[in-house]
């Protein structure tokens, strides 16, 4: 028997990701600092400019956090009190925390098969209820939806489509952008995204000008000049420092980066063969990122598939063990549910997400697969 344990492989290595990157890191903090100017400045515009250059879009405001990036973006989108908005349930709190912000009410649709707001279910929903206002899909784990489908509702409907892309950064759908079927789109740049800071970050995508002006005014303070408040607005600047860290060490990266997680996923999907571990179906169309690397397990099996990978060696995680109509902090607010929510109750009973990350190893991603395919129910 060996002496040496092996390494846990873990969610998320920002160890790694650290011994990769720091000294540049420490180099770009350094530039702000010797610059003097901290809020709003140089590295914020040059970081907006790379990342519109990239998503490809017309415009980027960056902002403090996903949520008010998802905020701004709704208001901008037209949303005031009491609209209501088709989202989905299944999703980080923050999607319709947003909503809830702006005054509106949150409409829940049923998920399909991969996860992701059914936009069939969207369809049905949208002809009884014509007093749905706007459309706030989540391109979640790194797919991306139907973006002809979402369009062609948009149209049909005449309904605003905000897209939440926090977890979607360089994917497409043939060929085609995540966040350009709407006027207005969100991300987050929370560390474990997939282009992250060393913190909170956002930000609003747009191809109107008009739009992304208004964005820039609602991230500070509502100022279209300084001490000139034309709207309500917010206190949420991306700062200098992430701007800097992102623009000059970690975008130049993404590419590289969402390689590994493609080939990593990949490798799972051709080597995961236990029934009892289910692979999703990737939407059709969808040029992924993998952010998540999701899997269902029976009802009631979760707990014990997690201690056995926990037991190999593998760390994995949930997501998102309770839907959003569920969370106690909507117990006294307005929304509606509209049919049962079966598959995304599904999710929320069974899902499981597996490691991947561009700083795994062959031999760990081996070692996952492997546990996988050991487990099986008592």
């Amino acid at each position: 028997m060996s002496s040496v344990s092996q390494e846990t492989v873990l969610l998320n290595d920002f160890r790694r990701l650290w011994r990769a990157t720091g000294q540049e890191v420490l180099a770009a903090v350094a530039r702000v600092g010797e610059s003097g100017w901290y809020i709003l400045g140089e590295e914020v515009r040059n970081f907006e400019a790379a990342l519109a250059a990239t998503w490809p879009a017309p415009h980027v405001v960056g902002v403090g956090s996903g949520l008010d990036a998802l905020e701004i973006a709704l208001r901008c989108a037209g949303v005031k009190p009491g609209d209501k908005v088709l989202t989905t349930p299944l999703s980080a709190f923050a999607t319709t925390l947003a909503i809830v912000r702006v005054g509106a009410v949150p409409v829940f649709a049923d998920v399909d098969a991969s996860g992701l707001l059914d936009l069939d279910a969207c369809a049905r929903v949208l002809e009884r209820r014509r007093d749905v206002r706007a459309v706030l899909p989540v391109h979640l784990y790194g797919h991306v939806l139907d973006l002809d489908q979402l369009s062609a509702l948009a149209q049909r409907f005449g309904v605003a489509v905000i897209e939440d892309c926090a977890q979607c950064i360089g994917a497409r759908w043939r060929g085609r952008p995540a966040g350009s079927v709407g006027a207005v789109a969100a991300t987050s740049f929370y560390p474990t995204k997939n282009l992250g800071a060393l913190g909170d970050g956002g930000a609003v995508i747009t191809g109107d000008a008009a739009l992304a002006t208004q964005a820039r005014e609602l991230r500070h303070y509502g100022q279209s000049a300084t001490y000139v408040h034309d709207r309500l607005g917010l206190n949420s600047r991306l700062d200098e420092l992430h701007a800097a860290i992102m623009a000059r060490v970690f975008l130049p990266r993404l590419h590289e980066w969402t390689a590994r997680r493609r080939e990593i996923a990949a490798a799972y999907r051709d080597g995961i063969a236990n029934p009892q571990v289910v692979l999703l179906p990737v939407p059709a169309g969808s040029e992924s990122v993998w952010h998540l690397f999701p899997v269902l397990v029976a009802e009631g099996a979760r707990g014990a598939f997690m201690a056995h990978m926990n037991a190999a060696g593998v760390q994995v995680g949930v997501h998102y063990p309770r839907l959003i109509p569920d969370q106690r902090a909507l117990a006294n607010y307005p929304f509606v549910v509209e049919g049962d929510m079966a598959r995304a109750r599904r999710f929320a009973d069974g899902e499981v997400s597996l490691p991947i990350h561009p700083f795994l190893t062959n031999s760990e991603v081996e070692r996952v697969i492997a546990a996988c395919n050991a487990w099986s129910l008592p």
